[in-house]
């Protein structure tokens, strides 16, 4: 079943294809790219102005990356990284370097650090040796610690690992937000462990037009994380190798692509957080689409527009309001 719609932006919206249901390439953007052939139709390039492109090792720690500090207890300059990487290199100007504020800003990465933050959902080892060799030491997911004598200053490579294995249930419930969801990353045949927020930030923008209007957004970032959390708290879902997972990272829910997110959707989800959207106590299962009736599982009362939001937030209405009138017989707390 196709739960999800990304809205786009032709000059005439043309009908769905015939013989099914409709299945538009979701319309990327902050800055992203979508233009692919799907169900025979053809979605526009869209390319959004250089200001709302996404942020990559900008020296500040986000959601998301594993970050270094030029001195203890997170003082001092920072380098951000949003992957694993084998060799800082060790003289400008091609070595990762700090690039935050503070003591060390320009200085190279390897045999530098003195503490870490990993903000990344899952476990990272620091190594004394390039390739990851050598003495290591392992941060938790959310930790902040001081590197261990022998490898402070005396850092080289680092590795962020697989979620620990284990159970593949949620620590969520109807009432608690999870603070995790299984993403099935499809081209890449792997399943990761996301923190919960994180992905909510890197799916918003590409699912509703970043540049739309601030109650669209906050409508949208409601309706993204209850279509996840429902889907944290029931999903019994395996890859065809057998690992279990929440949701994919594509248009077969909704899609993930880390390191997009964008300052607009960012404070829409920041402003929405602590709200709940349920249906007789239970989270609500949130489909939403590019306008009424174009996907071929709409039913009225269960799915939202993207372009009926940026409209109903147009005319003023809130984002409360927005949900209000496409989700029948809901609650929002919080």
């Amino acid at each position: 079943m196709i739960r999800t719609e990304r809205p786009v932006r032709p000059a005439a919206r043309p009908a769905a294809p015939p013989g099914g249901p409709s299945r538009w390439r979701r319309w990327a953007g902050a800055g992203l790219v979508a233009g692919a052939v799907v169900a025979g139709v053809v979605a526009p390039v869209v390319t959004a102005p250089a200001a709302e492109a996404a942020t990559a090792r900008n020296g500040v720690c986000s959601s998301g990356e594993f970050c270094y500090y030029f001195n203890s207890d997170e003082h001092g300059s920072v380098s951000d990284f949003a992957t694993s990487i084998a060799d800082y290199g060790a003289t400008q100007p091609s070595c990762y370097e700090f690039k935050g504020a503070g003591a060390g800003k320009g200085r190279c990465v390897k045999n530098n650090a003195a503490s870490v933050w990993n903000r990344t959902g899952k476990p990272v080892t620091v190594y004394f040796n390039s390739n990851y060799g050598g003495k290591s030491q392992t941060i938790a997911a959310g930790a902040r610690a001081n590197l261990k004598p022998g490898l402070k200053n005396e850092n080289a490579s680092h590795r962020i690992r697989s979620a620990p294995a284990g159970s593949c249930r949620t620590d969520g419930t109807d009432s608690r937000i999870p603070s995790s969801i299984l993403v099935y990353r499809t081209k890449l045949d792997r399943v990761d462990r996301v923190a919960f927020k994180t992905y909510v930030e890197n799916v918003l923008p590409n699912e509703w037009i970043a540049s739309w209007p601030r109650e669209s957004l906050r409508a949208g970032a409601v309706a993204v994380k209850s279509y996840a959390w429902y889907w944290a708290l029931h999903s019994t879902r395996r890859t065809p190798s057998g690992r279990c997972y929440d949701v994919r990272d594509d248009t077969g829910d909704q899609v993930y692509r880390p390191g997009s997110a964008v300052s607009s959707t960012d404070a829409a989800v920041q402003a929405t957080w602590g709200v709940r959207m349920t249906r007789a106590g239970s989270v609500l299962l949130a489909h939403y689409c590019s306008d009424n009736g174009r996907c071929g599982a709409w039913r009225s009362g269960d799915w939202l527009s993207q372009w009926g939001s940026e409209r109903a937030a147009q005319a003023g209405r809130g984002y409360a309001g927005i949900l209000h009138l496409y989700y029948r017989d809901i609650t929002l707390t919080g």
